[in-house]
């Protein structure tokens, strides 16, 4: 694969641009109309000394940039597969890729260089020989905290932003902490830093009012150093001005993506330099198992080496290989590890906000929320996070209301949600199938793209079929005939399974079928290589998995098994994130192995499906199969004997059947049942269902009268973390953050593989066949 890069201010010189302005000759005038000058004049002789002025420069770059791009499109035939620019350049991949006309773009660098050439007392400089994290430890020391890191050019090269005096003053300490070279830079302000706000706010302004589109093929923002998503260009481009540009994460992302020739469009060779350093650096781990760099730093920085819970410090970067590499790329993340959704915002904003600050994958719990809540949670989320960093959203499937699924469909087309986490599907819906369909298009080698990615959790193998097979054409059929997906989207969807990544849930947290990872695993992927052979898929479907997830044992069973990501669940509900009361949390922190139960499932109560819940220190799981088994017997509340009904209204509901049915009829609406009387059986259902919106919410709030009947989903994974983790720091779990507790795991884990494998075999061979099967276990075995 291919990129084209375009630089940005510095690489200006007279006399770019030759011959292509002739051959070019409607856009050169239409530029010259646009800017109120002949930018052939400027760039070929610059008779009135202006190339280097920043309001000049930027503009007279863009052209000749983008006349470079169109030149090589039309001599070599060939359209790149990604596209990137360094500052300013980053307008002409946006051009290369659709996302504007050239005029649009012109105005905007034109508008940008003007207000970026009004700064005034900044400086900037370049150092040499020292890496990002040493220059910044030096002034930090120093005490120069007014100085940023504008420009991440190569791992040892660091252009400064800042006031001028600053810039001068942190010479003799950069070069007293080893930098090779120190030079300060002639321009006028401190571009890319905190000094460009007002620039910044101002130029928001002008973007917009600027239409864009979604980019037709990837570009590499400088901001995130990961690809732009849609709908949210004008705010990264406004960041730009502020944040700095991540030229050494955006080449080594381009690397990871397999891209092998990366070519500077435009003039001069900074690029191409600054590439071939980066290269350098990372020639001995780029090709095979490129290292993937974080999304972005999480709030207070995170410490490469932890102490895990056998006493031994926790190695992080060879954590970050665990998993498959091609998972990792696609949604930009370090590691190989998803916290799934918890209902009723048990998984909630915060905690989703800290995995993905921490370069992991995190699902809101959605599940049981109210429409309001379920926007203010994804707002919430969007406000914290930046564009390229990446979090998923659950639909939790409710077979007796298709037309509340199809409503929580459009809320997410609503928000832009990209990625959502199928659960509790026992096939796929109309809903969930239109939410994939109305993402997919054609990119320009004419693959199919799904923009709505899916993550389904399965326990059986025929709903595992249904997701690894392409839509059902009578769905597919049924939407097209309403109007509601385009014929081309009904073709595109025959190319493509239902979801990007199947989770294979073994015994678990709330809803389960109680499997075991041991035989569903094996069984699971040989269905997916089959149906993908049989349906000639160009992208891997990637099974990860979850259940019983909290120690480095099970992690690492998982791995080899062949797992391509993990997924862990109840070991996040006791944490300081998690979106439930701290009196459940203190009851989940004493809870063992064996302090779980089955109990009916409340939003499915009549088909007999089963969750599994906590046990210790509650009646619920008793109380619960209680009421079902009573369903079971009776068809109506009259003809339960007085004294079990007693027991009920008195020590389950602490209020009468009549009342809990008032109850119900309040929350559905005054004229519910609609248009219908309830037959004595439903109305039995009623009741009973209300105990379980009743006990997770006493759960949720805390209430300690309530205490015995909390209803607390939870799988045996967290008895053995609590196991795992006594008499550390985490024990308490007002200690524990979800995302250093993956950490801690995936470190742990990464270091039982080591330990586990070399152990097989003598001397230096046993290193050499344990080092194989780490780096199978930790890429995913593909067979």
């Amino acid at each position: 694969m291919i990129a084209y890069v375009f630089p940005g201010q510095g690489s200006q010189s007279v006399g770019m641009g030759a011959g292509l302005f002739e051959e070019f000759a409607e856009l050169t005038a239409e530029a010259d109309r646009i800017l109120g000058y002949s930018v052939a004049e400027l760039c070929a002789a610059d008779p009135h000394g202006r190339l280097g002025q920043t309001r000049f420069t930027q503009p007279a770059l863009y052209v000749v940039n983008a006349l470079c791009h169109l030149h090589k499109l039309t001599s070599t035939g060939r359209a790149p597969d990604y596209v990137a620019g360094h500052s300013v350049g980053e307008y002409n991949a946006l051009f290369a890729a659709g996302v504007f006309d050239f005029g649009a773009g012109l105005r905007l660098v034109a508008r940008r260089g003007e207000l970026m050439g009004m700064a005034r007392g900044g400086g900037m400089a370049a150092v040499l020989g020292l890496p990002a994290d040493e220059v910044a430890a030096a002034l930090a020391a120093a005490g120069l905290d007014g100085v940023d890191l504008a420009n991440l050019n190569t791992p040892t090269q660091v252009v400064l932003s800042g006031l001028r005096a600053d810039i001068e003053r942190a010479a003799p300490v950069l070069k007293a902490a080893g930098a090779r070279g120190y030079t300060v830079l002639n321009v006028s302000g401190a571009f890319h830093s905190r000094y460009m706000r007002d620039a910044a706010e101002s130029f928001a302004e002008t973007l917009s009012t600027v239409p864009m589109s979604p980019p037709r093929i990837p570009v590499i923002a400088n901001v995130t150093a990961r690809p732009y998503p849609a709908g949210q260009i004008a705010d990264l481009l406004a960041r730009q001005i502020t944040a700095p540009v991540r030229w050494t994460e955006t080449v080594r992302h381009l690397l990871d993506l397999g891209v092998t020739d990366i070519e500077q469009v435009g003039p001069g060779k900074v690029l191409t330099g600054l590439v071939r350093a980066i290269r350098r650096d990372v020639a001995p781990s780029a090709g095979d198992r490129p290292a993937p760099t974080p999304v972005a730093a999480p709030p207070t920085p995170v410490a490469t080496r932890l102490p895990v819970a056998d006493g031994r410090p926790a190695d992080l970067e060879a954590a970050a290989w665990l998993g498959d590499a091609e998972f990792r790329r696609h949604y930009g993340l370090r590691y190989a590890y998803v916290s799934g959704s918890m209902y009723r915002g048990i998984a909630s904003p915060a905690l989703v906000i800290r995995m993905a600050r921490a370069g992991m994958l995190g699902f809101l719990g959605t599940g049981g929320l109210r429409p309001r809540q379920i926007d203010d949670a994804i707002a919430e989320v969007r406000r914290a996070l930046g564009p390229g960093q990446v979090f998923g959203v659950n639909l939790l499937h409710d077979p007796g209301d298709p037309a509340g699924e199809d409503e929580q469909v459009d809320r997410y087309l609503r928000h832009g949600v990209r990625l959502l986490e199928a659960s509790a599907f026992m096939d796929v819906s109309m809903a969930l199938v239109r939410y994939r369909c109305l993402g997919l298009r054609r990119d320009a080698q004419g693959r199919v793209v799904a923009e709505h990615r899916l993550m389904a959790k399965v326990s059986r193998p025929e709903v595992a079929r249904a997701f690894l097979a392409p839509p059902p054409e009578q769905l597919l059929r049924r939407l097209v005939a309403d109007g509601r997906i385009t014929d081309d989207q009904a073709r595109l969807a025959a190319e493509v399974p239902m979801a990007d990544d199947l989770t294979v849930e073994a015994d678990s947290a709330g809803h389960t079928d109680g499997g075991v990872a041991y035989t569903l695993m094996p069984a699971l992927r040989r269905l997916r290589d089959d149906l993908a052979a049989e349906h000639g898929y160009q992208q891997r479907v990637r099974i990860g998995a979850a259940g019983g997830i909290g120690t480095p044992e099970a992690a690492a069973a998982a791995l080899i098994l062949g797992a391509d990501y993990l997924v862990t669940g109840s070991i996040n509900q006791c944490t300081v994130e998690a979106g439930t009361s701290e009196p459940v949390k203190d009851l989940l922190q004493q809870m063992g192995v064996q302090d779980t139960a089955y109990a009916p499932a409340g939003d499915m109560f009549e088909i007999g499906a089963r969750v599994q819940v906590l046990r210790r220190g509650v009646f619920f799981p008793a109380r619960a199969n209680k009421l079902y088994q009573l369903y079971q017997q009776h068809d109506s509340l009259e003809s339960i004997d007085a004294k079990t009904r007693q027991q009920i209204e008195q020590r389950y509901f602490k209020r009468s059947f009549d009342d809990v049915f008032d109850l119900v009829r309040q929350y559905k609406g005054g004229d519910w049942p609609a248009g219908e009387r309830l037959t004595p059986k439903q109305r039995m259902l009623a009741v009973f269902k209300w105990y379980f919106a009743y006990t997770s919410e006493l759960a949720l709030r805390g209430d300690p009268a309530g205490r015995v009947d909390y209803q607390v989903h939870c799988g045996p994974a967290l008895g053995a973390f609590n196991s795992w983790v006594q008499g550390t720091e985490v024990a308490d779990w007002r200690h524990r953050h979800a995302d250093e507790i993956g950490l801690r795991l995936l470190a742990a884990t990464s270091a039982l593989l080591t330990d586990r494998l070399t152990a097989y075999g003598p001397g230096a061979g046993r290193a050499t066949v344990a080092g194989d099967l780490v780096l199978a276990a930790a890429e995913g075995s593909r067979s």
